[in-house]
């Protein structure tokens, strides 16, 4: 069955932030860029919506950040020593890699995640779009936004990735007031940042993945500080309920929180013991510790 819903084209990355829990290593290189196995964290994320069909790729960074629109730009120079040493292999990893259309935007001031996704609102103009954090590497089959887009086209309007937290963790999300439940699907009723755990709606925490109706660039207008003095995007989501259609889908993924030490070494850990080529060395090596 054909959706009738206008397709999700295009996706923004809020990149611009400094990283601080990963320190030191964040304090010249933006964390996007560090790698889990052979590839960048911005890697995984842009993989991730190219396979969703995303043809769009928009980069909201901040200052010292051009490293990660670099990383997809062709190599001549690289790819061309690669194969004079006979590495043609390698070479063409480096070349054949399309990763769309990519559009770099700035946020000046670090005023949170709801003005970040604002920075790219000429960019988005009247079109649906995804949201991508790739401080959350989202590891499933299909991908995790694929999934989304997938339900999108069944339902239209708002949705946002979720999953059931701990409740002591409940104040480290944007928590979801449920209303009725299809499988994956459930409507979201209301959302509260932050809530602590005695006045949370529920333990449906919002994960770094969203698929959002251009409105809510309108809500963002108005620059309204929420939790923490900062721009939030849940508080802007939830203006839009009862206004358009508002679902959360948890989908068949693992997410790595990789803005986090302990995260970021077990989702190294994880992907490589998925591996063919490293899964067996690396279990024998644990075995040794």
């Amino acid at each position: 069955m054909t959706s009738t819903f206008k397709p999700v084209r295009k996706a923004v990355f809020p990149v611009a932030g400094l990283g601080t829990r990963l320190l030191p290593a964040t304090k010249t290189m933006p964390k996007e860029m560090l790698t889990v196995i052979d590839r960048p964290l911005i890697q995984y994320a842009v993989d991730e919506a190219r396979e969703a069909g995303i043809d769009q790729l928009i980069f909201v960074t901040g200052r010292g950040k051009s490293s990660l629109v670099d990383y997809f730009d062709v190599s001549f120079e690289l790819e061309a020593t690669m194969r004079a040493k006979g590495k043609s292999m390698e070479a063409l990893e480096l070349s054949r890699a399309d990763f769309g259309q990519l559009i770099s935007v700035r946020q000046q001031q670090p005023l949170g995640l709801g003005h970040a996704v604002w920075c790219a609102r000429h960019v988005v103009g009247d079109e649906p779009f995804a949201v991508l954090l790739p401080d959350d590497l989202m590891a499933g089959t299909p991908s995790a936004l694929k999934q989304m887009v997938e339900a999108y086209n069944e339902v239209g309007g708002n949705i946002v990735c979720a999953e059931e937290v701990a409740a002591e963790k409940t104040a480290s999300y944007g928590i979801v007031t449920p209303g009725e439940s299809r499988g994956r699907l459930t409507e979201v009723k209301g959302l509260v940042e932050k809530p602590k755990p005695e006045v949370a709606p529920s333990r449906l925490g919002v994960i770094g993945r969203y698929i959002l109706q251009p409105e809510v660039m309108g809500v963002l207008d108005a620059q309204e500080p929420g939790a923490g003095g900062e721009i939030q995007l849940t508080d802007a989501m939830a203006k839009l309920i009862g206004r358009q259609p508002f679902h959360a889908v948890e989908v068949d993924a693992v997410r790595h929180d990789c803005g986090d030490r302990t995260g970021y070494v077990l989702a190294t850990l994880a992907l490589a013991l998925q591996r063919e080529d490293l899964g067996p060395v690396v279990r024998e090596a644990l075995k040794g510790l």
